[in-house]
């Protein structure tokens, strides 16, 4: 087994593995969850990523020898989104490497669909792969805001319909890695607390959580550290010990921060020609002004890198020539002479680069570690570190007594801040030297039932709050406070501008936006109290009354004009992303919010098409009229608008800046995109028998791999062949426009041209179980699972069905009342058998084989009389 381990390590690592990576991996294997670390604390720079490729080779010999006891997905949770994370990094190799060589662990795995890739930029970035298929094995890195909203049903950017899908994906049968937790600990209590409640409400498969850290906060029963062996290791001795010298610097006026901070890393260029120095400060603005006096000293090249700038913008920095001087492997266009980075917070955490010395001003002793991380980090070289302070604090501050607390430990270093020498300091001091902790909210059962009920929505056509439901950012980060103020996400988008509300009222914000969920390159990040300021700069030089703009939070999308936004205070705003209208402008060439950056023809504003796959095609595209259809894609949506006139001569002061292209927007995804249940239906009409033998068999393809209870699998293939039940009214043929109702459709695909109608076959299916022959074979208790998969099969009965939806022709008002009854008694029933995750999870299943057998039937109907003969 080791042999193997260590062949296939090296082979995608690029190194045969450390002591302490032997030995994890062999805890993985051979341990049960409830031996495992409680956490694993490592010192920077030894590579503590690489528990991805301990758990995949460990759950890809399980699965050889049909001995599972690991979970299936993995879900590493990053803290922030930084440049070029190294978690992304392993998880793109590793999907590189499975495409080319698609056995390379192993047969069983590659039936099963391979291994699903989900990251956080390029063309995995937050794909739908890996909620497609619960056998298959996956690994998903999101932030703390991606992973934690749908863990707790609240996918942010995400409709009601795939809020329990998303749950028991990230809350069943996977290992969740949190990164960095003591700089979460907020999402590091809430995960805790939800482990407990899975624990005491007996959830089907719940999920296991294992925290990574270099910097701890307290101490655990059962942690992962470095061993004798480790540390007689070469590798491990020389990245321990690598020599960072310490200056400290005091200063007398904390407003000349930036100007000494610059100051000093002009002095250390100077001394150490053609060096890469890295350079760190607090404030953004800080940021901008090391630059412009860095610039402005014509020393060298500068590149700047903080958490507010755009995704598309700060991931293309990878391929800067500066930046390529601070990675591990130096390519041949990487800048030479002397290079600066100048960082905020953003390039702290998560990112493998190493600088040659490094300048900073005083924070906290977490964030200080971090940042000597980045410095020699493989210890080959001799790093200067400098910092620059005011010796004087604030003694009614928590985060300055903090500040002050670490001045001391780094004082105690003597001039070697060097990772050992770390090590060292006493582990209480440094806990206590740590930034104070936001207030953490409590959570209970009826706040997890609460978010578990994902129907209970908002209507989706009225801009109205959602009474009950609490907004959920504070359960992920803490409350905010002074040093630790809350954000807000900024995005653009076209259809801010050009749907008008008279026409939203058919296409809703929240079903676009589901739709077409924003991915990480389209959005940016700042303090709410920022994000006002510039907004307000924006009202400033537009007409504010009649520029609209969306507001999304986890409770849906409001439509505001920028004028009544600007009047609210930064709580409005916070927690949620603004979506601007292009011609509104606000952004800069560099990927910065600003409200005096108008708009720019050069910047494309809309990225939301600039999603593109392995081999460089889009993944979705948005056209107009008559324009050509990419190659390989499917319609998921059509939006007829209104004639151009209509944009210059109305009246009710809606008419956009700037009129669209044209009258009819079609929306496209490619064929085989997961992202969505829009994008998993045929192409083409398919008969209603032939979906669902599609749907049983790959159901029982998936339960093959998952090795369920009998009882439990029993009850998924039933509801299986019975699911579509409903989709055999006349009524609903008439709304697929199948001219010929009594052959029944189960898709219409692009020849949809029928009615319109609110019915929905899941109640039919429901309601026309009971006469069903099969069904009252069946336990009542399997009875109860079946109905409640089959009314829930997309995304509804959670707990109930929307009144508008609760009609059915076939049956009398009674009958459906009756029924309709029956629906939130049950969901209450099976949630309390299975659990909040483990009912989800077990829903997914249904939906999974459904959208499976959607995306790819085995037959159309043109092509029916072929396959029978």
């Amino acid at each position: 087994m080791i042999i193997e381990f260590k062949n296939l390590f090296e082979k995608w690592a690029g190194r045969p593995p450390l002591p302490w990576q032997t030995r994890l991996f062999s805890i993985f294997c051979e341990k049960p969850l409830a031996d495992w670390p409680t956490h694993i604390d490592l010192p920077t720079g030894l590579g503590k990523t690489s528990v991805i490729h301990l758990w995949l080779i460990a759950l890809a010999q399980q699965i050889q020898s049909e001995t599972i006891t690991l979970p299936r997905r993995l879900i590493y949770v990053v803290n922030r989104r930084t440049v070029v994370d190294q978690a992304t990094k392993i998880a793109d190799d590793i999907g590189d490497a499975l495409t080319k060589t698609p056995n390379l662990l192993g047969e069983k795995i590659a039936n099963l669909g391979g291994l699903a890739v989900s990251t956080l930029r390029g063309q995995r970035a937050d794909n739908g792969d890996w909620s497609a298929n619960p056998a298959r094995p996956a690994i998903v890195v999101g932030t703390v805001d991606m992973i934690g909203s749908r863990l707790l049903f609240s996918g942010y950017g995400r409709g009601y319909r795939h809020r329990p899908l998303h749950a028991g994906f990230v809350g069943q049968d996977s290992l969740l890695i949190h990164d960095e937790a003591h700089l979460e600990p907020a999402f590091q209590k809430l995960l805790n607390a939800i482990k407990d409640e899975q624990i005491r409400c007996n959830d089907f498969r719940p999920f296991h959580i294992l925290p990574l850290t270099a910097t701890t906060r307290e101490d655990s029963p059962r942690p992962f550290t470095l061993d004798d062996e480790d540390y007689q290791h070469k590798v491990v001795q020389q990245r321990v010990g690598a020599a960072k010298t310490l200056t400290l610097h005091p200063l007398s006026d904390e407003k000349k921060t930036a100007e000494n901070v610059a100051q000093l890393a002009l002095k250390r260029a100077q001394a150490n020609p053609n060096s890469a120095v890295l350079v760190f400060v607090r404030r953004v603005e800080d940021v901008k002004k090391v630059d412009e006096i860095i610039t402005k000293a014509k020393v060298g090249k500068t590149l700047l890198l903080t958490g507010t700038m755009r995704g598309r913008e700060r991931d293309e920095l990878v391929e800067k020539p500066v930046f390529l001087r601070y990675r591990p492997a130096t390519a041949e266009n990487a800048e030479p002479g002397t290079v600066f980075l100048i960082c905020t917070s953003a390039g702290e955490v998560g990112i493998d680069i190493s600088a040659d010395h490094l300048v900073c001003d005083l924070t906290t002793y977490e964030s200080m570690a971090q940042r000597f991380g980045r410095v020699n980090r493989y210890g080959n070289g001799h790093a200067n570190i400098d910092i620059t302070y005011v010796p004087t604090f604030k003694t009614n501050d928590d985060y300055d007594t903090a500040r002050e607390r670490t001045l001391r430990l780094l004082e105690e270093l003597n001039g070697n801040a060097s990772p050992k020498a770390l090590m060292q300091l006493p582990s209480s001091e440094r806990s206590a030297a740590f930034a104070p902790l936001s207030k953490m909210l409590p959570t209970s059962p009826i706040f997890f039932d609460t978010l578990a009920l994902t129907t209970i929505c908002k209507s989706l056509a009225k801009l109205e709050e959602l009474p009950g439901r609490p907004p959920i950012a504070d359960w992920l980060h803490g409350v905010p406070d002074d040093w630790q103020p809350a954000e807000t996400q900024v995005a653009w988008r076209c259809e801010v501008e050009w749907l008008t509300k008279d026409i939203l009222v058919d296409y809703p914000p929240d079903d676009l936006l589901d739709t077409y969920p924003f991915k990480p390159h389209e959005i940016l990040k700042d303090q709410s109290r920022r994000v006002l300021k510039e907004l307000a700069a924006i009202a400033g030089r537009v007409d504010a009354q009649n520029t609209f703009v969306w507001l999304q939070d986890d409770k849906g999308t409001q439509r505001h004009a920028l004028q009544y936004l600007v009047q609210q205070d930064e709580n409005f705003i916070a927690d949620c992303i603004v979506i601007l209208p292009p011609s509104a402008g606000g952004l800069t060439l560099g990927g910065m919010l600003s409200g005096n950056a108008e708009f720019n023809p050069e910047i494309r504003y809309d990225i939301s098409d600039l999603w593109f796959d392995e081999n460089g095609k889009p993944i979705r595209n948005r056209i107009w009229d008559d324009d050509s259809v990419p190659p390989g894609m499917r319609q998921i949506l059509k939006l007829s608008l209104r004639s151009d006139d209509y944009f210059e001569s109305s009246e009710d002061a809606e008419k956009p800046r700037t009129a669209p292209p044209g009258n009819v927007w079609r929306w496209y995804e490619l064929q085989d995109n997961e992202d969505s249940e829009a994008s998993r239906s045929a192409m083409k009409p398919v008969a209603w028998q032939t979906h669902t033998d599609d749907v049983e068999n790959s159901l029982r393809e998936i339960l093959g791999g998952l090795l369920l209870p009998s009882e439990i699998a029993a009850a998924l293939i039933v509801a299986a062949r019975l699911h579509d039940l409903g989709k055999t009214r006349e009524l609903f043929q008439r709304i697929l426009g199948n001219p010929n109702p009594d052959e029944p459709w189960a898709k219409s695909g692009a020849k949809n041209g029928g009615i319109r109608s609110c019915y929905r076959h899941e109640l039919g299916s429901l309601l026309d179980l009971a006469a069903h022959p099969e069904f009252q074979t069946l336990s009542d208790d399997v009875k109860d699972l079946v109905r409640h998969l089959i009314a829930t099969h997309h995304g509804r009965a959670r707990p109930h069905f929307p009144a508008e939806e609760s009609f059915d022709p076939n049956y009398s008002v009674s009958q459906i009342h009756a029924a309709l009854a029956q629906v939130p008694l049950r969901f209450a029933r099976l949630q309390k058998r299975y659990g909040r995750w483990g009912l989800a999870y077990l829903e997914s299943l249904l939906r999974a084989a459904d959208c499976t057998a959607s995306a790819h039937p085995s037959a159309y109907i043109e092509d029916l009389e072929e396959v029978q003969a």
